[in-house]
């Protein structure tokens, strides 16, 4: 549960670009952000669901190197943001009560025996 949270935060958190936010308070601002940036992306690759999704350790390397990051990271922001709205719109229907278990019709399943 604590992962899914902590990861949920550190989308939010990269969407409204408050990267120094997720890093450790005691680099006293030593670090430099566009490196952040990068490893926060790489490391979001890997909150995917699918493992095959996923990127393989070579591929990671390569980004990391600077080949390949931004396309994988476009994709990924892509399917994020479906994802997102598909979340959103699930919520919005349980909000309204159109998912409730006190609200459904009854049917009959069977005739008579």
């Amino acid at each position: 549960m604590m992962s899914c949270c902590l990861t949920i935060k550190v989308k939010k958190l990269e969407r409204e670009k408050r990267l120094d936010a997720i890093v450790d308070r005691n680099l006293n601002r030593n670090y430099v952000i566009q490196e952040v940036e990068l490893m926060i992306q790489v490391a979001l690759l890997f909150t995917q669901t699918s493992p095959e999704e996923r990127p393989a350790m070579l591929e990671v390397v390569r980004m990391l190197e600077g080949e390949g990051l931004a396309e994988r990271w476009e994709e990924w922001q892509h399917v994020e943001v479906s994802r997102r709205q598909e979340y959103e719109r699930l919520q919005r229907r349980f909000d309204r009560g159109e998912d409730s278990l006190y609200h459904q019709d009854a049917i009959e399943l069977s005739g008579g025996r």
